[in-house]
């Protein structure tokens, strides 16, 4: 064949080879994003589908995503783009953001100060007791305060006691606002100066002779009074909370309902006052405890420029509130961690979510979709699509905050809100997930190791009237990806 003629037979062949590339590319363009991908992927396991459907649960109501940590594309998503409510899910937000902007070893302080040097044994002047939101200031943890007053010597207050929460700048709180459950702890409200969650611990028990139920208080409050209504029966003792119905007249917590001998010993804990009359009623039963004396008033204020520092308590680090918050699903004590992201003092509910919003931003995780409301997920306004919490996983598995924030997390059949979940079968204690339920909610988010030992992040949300039983489906996906 002469040299010009293979010449031209290549060029020929060579423009064949490009216009095909060519069409090729043009016909995956034209056709519907990644259809036949899509296909592939989307396709949910039949346990998953089949739990579904007994549930009477819509696959329009579902949200999910199965994805290796070190993928570049899911092995199954369904509805990711859907702004969902993530119930407690929410806390991976605020939690991860804290982990690094606050960094793992972050501690809050909370101060007792004075107008002027005490002296031999009394504090002529006010005592401020300044607040800077500790989200686990725990009654021990006051009495430690305070206790060090009195081993600094003093022993008689001759001013008032001046509450500092300034840090905070809240708009009004009402406790029964989400669920006409005032006195529950979890609806407590966020405070600078937050004490024991703003809660009552109570004790509920038979009596020795097996006649009466007995109410003890574990909180020291020299004014609270109960009046014990209580009837004691001999039925099992199953859901006994819902049987009991305290109440709040004045100084008094009134209790009626009926509670179960076989019950043994529970635990009542309640949130009957205001965080800031909750300090005032420890402040005097702890501080008369203690030996100290007090005549004077407890009020609001904020604390003089140039008052002395007498005693400081330092919250445990950053790594170890929120374990707390993600193990045990901790509504308040996410709430305080989500104010405190807030780059100005006071801080404030939009500053923490601007603040948010601009970290998601600078990690390349926009979230237009995504409401902020307090950051722990106790809200019917809170918004994220499956895809975006998915998205936080993965980038969080890269992150070097990623060992705390993974073990903060309930680990299936173990402990936490999974401790009674998933105890049998391939996904005990091989699931970090956290949990979310609400009214028409149900939620879990987290990382699941397969039988390979390969990780995979998993997020399934159900938003939909028959959520409460979508409990098997949820824990069907979690057996098809630990079983893999």
């Amino acid at each position: 064949m002469p040299i010009h003629t293979m010449v031209s037979f290549f060029r020929r062949r060579k423009r064949f080879l490009d216009s095909a590339l060519i069409f090729a590319a043009a016909l995956a363009l034209a056709s519907p994003a990644g259809a036949v991908a899509s296909a592939a992927i989307s396709e949910l396991p039949t346990p998953v589908t089949a739990a579904l459907k007994d549930a009477g649960i819509p696959l329009t109501s579902v949200g999910i995503v199965v994805q290796g940590v070190d993928a570049s594309t899911p092995l199954i998503r369904h509805n990711t783009a859907q702004p969902m409510n993530p119930a407690s899910a929410m806390k991976l937000v605020t939690t991860y953001a804290a982990l690094e902007l606050l960094g793992p070893a972050y501690t809050w302080k909370t101060e007792a100060l004075a107008d002027a040097q005490p002296g031999i044994g009394r504090l002529d002047g006010n005592l401020y007791l300044r607040g800077s939101g500790d989200p686990r200031l725990a009654l021990e943890h006051f009495w430690q305060l305070l206790r060090q007053l009195r081993t600094r010597g003093i022993t008689e207050i001759n001013g008032d006691v001046i509450l500092d929460r300034s840090a905070f700048a809240l708009p009004p709180h009402d406790p029964a606002e989400f669920d006409n459950e005032p006195l529950r702890p979890y609806n407590a409200g966020p405070d600078a100066l937050l004490v024991n969650l703003a809660s009552v611990r109570l004790t509920l028990r038979p009596s020795a002779d097996q006649k009466t139920a007995q109410v003890i208080a574990e909180t020291p409050d020299d004014d609270l009074h109960i009046d014990n209504r209580i009837t004691l029966t001999q039925d099992a003792c199953g859901d006994w909370r819902e049987r009991i119905k305290p109440a709040v007249v004045g100084e008094t917590i009134a209790i009626t309902g009926d509670f179960s001998a076989q019950c043994g010993e529970k635990a009542l804990n309640l949130s009957p006052w205001p965080a800031d009359r909750q300090v005032e009623r420890l402040f005097r039963a702890l501080w008369r405890e203690l030996g100290g004396t007090f005549q004077g008033k407890v009020r609001e204020g904020q604390t003089p420029p140039a008052a002395i520092s007498l005693a400081t308590q330092e919250s445990p680090p950053l790594a170890e509130i929120v374990r707390d918050i993600n193990k045990y699903s901790n509504n308040v004590m996410a709430r305080q961690v989500f104010l405190t992201l807030a780059s100005e003092r006071p801080a404030s509910p939009d500053g923490a979510r601007q603040r948010i919003k601009g970290w998601l931003a600078d990690k390349g995780m926009p979230m237009p979709e995504a409401v902020l409301d307090n950051g722990s997920g106790l809200s019917r306004g809170e918004r994220i699509s499956a895809g975006s919490l998915a998205q936080l996983l993965l980038t969080a598995w890269k992150s070097p905050a990623m060992p705390e924030l993974m073990s903060s997390l309930p680990l299936a059949g173990v402990d936490g809100t999974l401790k009674k979940r998933l105890g049998n079968g391939a996904a005990a204690g091989r699931a970090h997930l956290k949990t979310g339920y609400l009214e028409n909610v149900r939620a879990i988010a987290g990382y699941v190791l397969d039988s390979s030992d390969k990780r995979w992040v998993v997020v399934f949300l159900i938003n939909d009237a028959k959520s409460r039983q979508g409990k098997p489906a949820m824990d069907a996906l979690l057996r098809w990806v630990a079983e893999r």
